[in-house]
């Protein structure tokens, strides 16, 4: 199997702010609804998931917003399975930017992810939402 059929579509966008409470009162006002509220406690960063019917941002105040045109972090597709994602990645010569499958405790049971660097240095994003414990 390869990457391609891996993924189902869009998860998230990825932008960093300076100011989380401004960008989420951004946000809302276009009628986006906070799905999520969180701390990367790894980077000690506030994090937001915002959600526009099948649109979602993350969005998490690291003070680094590069503040120009151009300044989306990274996409995030969603995959069923990450680890067999990982390895069509590996197998298929795309430059990864993780050298392993990573864990956040985000959502009720975490997400694992990892990312490659796409032909313009963006950041692709394939992650993989918890369930359950099945999943770990």
């Amino acid at each position: 199997m390869n990457l391609r059929e891996l993924a189902s579509g869009i998860q998230h966008v990825g932008i960093p702010t300076d100011d989380i409470e401004k960008t989420i009162s951004f946000y809302t006002g276009l009628g986006f609804e906070t799905a999520l509220r969180t701390k990367n406690k790894v980077t000690n960063e506030p994090v937001a998931f915002l959600r526009l019917k099948n649109l979602t941002i993350e969005t998490y105040e690291n003070r680094a917003a590069a503040r120009r045109p151009g300044a989306i972090d990274h996409i995030a597709l969603d995959v069923a399975d990450i680890d067999k994602t990982f390895r069509a990645a590996k197998e298929e010569g795309y430059s990864l930017l993780d050298n392993e499958v990573r864990f956040l405790p985000f959502w009720e049971h975490g997400v694992r992810f990892f990312t490659i660097e796409g032909p313009n240095a963006e950041k692709i994003e394939f992650s993989q939402m918890l369930r359950g414990d099945a999943d770990v």
